[in-house]
C-alpha cells in the first residue's frame, strides 16, 4: 500500500504537548503538508519545545460521530466539568469520542476558548498576541461537542451527597463531577495582585503582551523556575531589558544540578538578561522620579515598567475541602481510573497529585481524560499509568531535557561532558531516577 493511501496520524510532545500532524507537516521548519513522521529528519526539533523526534509519541486522535439532536440539559443532570483549560476540553472530547448522547456541561471562570498554554511563554518575541494564540472559540468547541457552557461561572461548592455544584449562576446536578480547575499562581508577600502580572492564563497574558507591544520596556521577573527562565528569554528577544529575580543561588535549583545551571547563567549573561541571584524582596516603591522599583534586602533595587510573578503554581484547596475530598499537595486521585476520595468525582490536570507529587505537565493529560472517560461509561479499557514526564525548558539559546522528576535528596552524577553537550544521572539509592541533558553547542555558538 502506498503511504498517500494511508491514514493521516498525528504525534504528541511528550514535553510540551504540541501535536504533529502529518496533514498539515510544519512548513515553519521546512517540512511540506503531508510529510509522514518517519520522514522526518531525526535533528527536526518541536517547533515550541525543541526536544527531538524521540520524544514524539502516536497521538490517537478522538474521532467524534455527534448525536444528530442537541441532548436537553434542563431536564436530566448529567456529567459537569470544571475548567476549560487544556484537561476540561481533553475530557470532553474523550467522553464524546465514546459517547454522544450523554449530556456535558462546562462551568468555567473565564471565557473557555481553547489554546496551547505553554505557547504564553515563548510568544511575545514571535509577534503573537492573544487572537493568534486561539485555536478555538468556546462558542465554536461547544457547539462541535454538544456542550452547555457556563463560561464566567465560578464554582462555589460541592455537596457531594445531594450531587450538586453551586455556582454563581445557580446549582447544578450532576452524575459525574470532574474537577480541571488547573492551579493558580504563588504570590509573594509582599507583592499584591494589583502590582504584578501573573502569566498563568491567555487573559492575563493578552494585557501584558498589549502593554509590551507599544515599546521596549524595562521587566522585572520574580522567579527563576521553568517559566521565569523562558519569559526572560522570550521578553529579551522582544527587546525588552530583563532583570530575573531568583531568591535561590542558581537558576532552576529544585529541577537541576548547580553545574547545569552555571551553563544557563552563563547564557542568560551572553544574552543581557541581568540575573540577580540569592535576591529577597523587601518592599516595592516609588521613586522619586515616579518609577516602580523593587527594593532588595541585600541593598540594592530593581526599577521597572512591568513586574511579572512566576513564584510557581498552587493548587486551590477550597472547592476540595469543602467537598471532604482528600488533599495532598493537590487533590488526591486514584492513579488507575482518577476518581477523588468521593464516588463519582474525578480530576484531572495541574489541580491534582499522585504518590503527593503534583502532575502539572501537559503530555499526560490525553492520557488522563481518557482513563476517567473510561471509567465513567464502564469501557473495559487500559487504566491510567503514570510515567515519568519529559521536562524540556523553551530556551533556544540552552536547550534542556530533564527525563524522570528529580528529587532533592537524590546525587546527581556526570555521565558525559564535552563542548556539545552535559548528561547527567540523578541516582536515588540504587536506582536511576532522572535523566539530564544540556545542549551547549548553542551555547558556544553565540561565546
Amino acid at each position: 500500500m502506498k503511504k498517500d493511501s494511508l491514514p493521516w496520524l498525528q504525534y504528541i510532545c511528550r514535553a510540551c504537548g504540541l501535536i504533529y500532524d502529518e496533514e498539515e507537516g510544519d512548513p515553519d521548519s521546512g517540512l511540506a503538508p503531508g510529510t509522514r513522521f518517519e520522514d522526518i529528519p531525526d535533528d527536526w526539533e518541536c517547533p515550541l519545545c525543541g526536544v527531538r523526534k524521540t520524544d514524539f509519541e502516536l497521538f490517537k486522535k478522538q474521532e467524534i460521530a455527534l448525536a444528530p439532536k442537541t441532548v436537553s440539559f434542563s431536564k436530566k443532570s448529567g456529567i459537569v466539568i470544571i475548567g476549560a483549560g487544556i484537561a476540561g476540553w481533553s475530557v470532553i472530547e474523550a467522553i464524546r469520542k465514546e459517547n454522544t448522547h450523554v449530556p456535558i456541561a462546562l462551568v468555567s471562570a473565564c471565557n473557555g476558548e481553547r489554546y496551547h498554554k505553554p505557547e504564553l511563554s515563548v510568544a511575545i518575541s514571535r509577534g503573537l498576541d492573544g487572537d493568534k494564540l486561539i485555536q478555538e472559540t468556546a462558542e465554536q468547541a461547544g457547539r462541535r461537542l454538544r456542550v452547555k457552557l457556563l463560561t464566567n461561572t465560578f464554582a462555589v461548592g460541592i455537596n457531594p451527597s445531594a450531587k450538586q455544584l453551586r455556582t454563581t449562576r445557580g446549582s447544578i446536578q450532576y452524575t459525574q463531577l470532574i474537577l480541571a480547575q488547573g492551579s493558580r499562581a504563588f504570590l509573594p508577600e509582599q507583592v499584591s495582585t494589583e502590582q504584578c502580572w501573573r502569566v498563568n492564563d491567555l487573559a492575563s497574558w493578552s494585557g501584558l503582551e498589549k502593554l509590551l507591544r507599544q515599546s521596549s520596556q524595562r521587566v522585572a521577573i520574580i522567579g527563576a523556575g521553568m517559566i521565569g527562565c523562558e519569559l526572560a528569554e522570550d521578553l529579551n528577544k522582544a527587546g525588552h531589558r530583563v532583570t530575573l529575580i531568583n531568591r535561590d543561588p542558581y537558576p532552576l535549583s529544585t529541577l537541576i544540578p548547580e553545574i547545569a545551571a552555571k551553563f544557563l547563567t552563563q547564557s542568560m549573561d551572553q544574552q543581557g538578561i541581568d540575573h540577580r541571584a540569592n535576591a529577597v524582596i523587601n518592599e516595592i516603591r516609588k521613586t522619586d522620579s515616579g518609577d516602580s522599583e523593587l527594593s532588595l534586602k541585600d541593598g540594592s533595587s530593581v526599577v521597572y515598567d512591568q513586574l511579572i510573578v512566576a513564584t510557581g503554581l498552587i493548587t486551590d484547596t477550597r472547592l476540595a475541602k469543602q467537598a471532604g475530598l482528600i488533599f495532598n499537595r493537590g487533590i488526591v486521585v486514584d492513579s488507575s481510573n482518577l476518581q477523588t476520595s468521593q464516588k463519582d468525582i474525578y480530576a484531572l490536570g495541574d489541580c491534582i497529585s499522585i504518590d503527593g507529587v503534583p502532575c502539572r505537565f501537559i503530555e499526560p493529560i490525553q492520557h488522563q481524560a481518557r482513563a476517567i472517560a473510561n471509567s465513567i461509561l464502564e469501557l473495559k479499557q487500559p487504566c491510567y499509568q503514570h510515567t515519568p514526564p519529559v521536562i524540556r525548558l523553551k530556551t533556544r539559546t540552552l536547550p534542556i531535557v530533564v527525563r524522570g522528576l528529580p528529587q532533592f535528596n537524590g546525587k546527581w552524577q556526570t555521565v558525559n561532558q564535552n563542548d556539545d553537550e552535559l548528561v547527567m544521572e540523578q541516582h536515588l539509592a540504587d536506582d536511576v531516577i532522572a535523566l539530564l541533558r544540556v545542549d551547549l553547542s548553542r551555547l558556544k555558538k553565540s561565546a
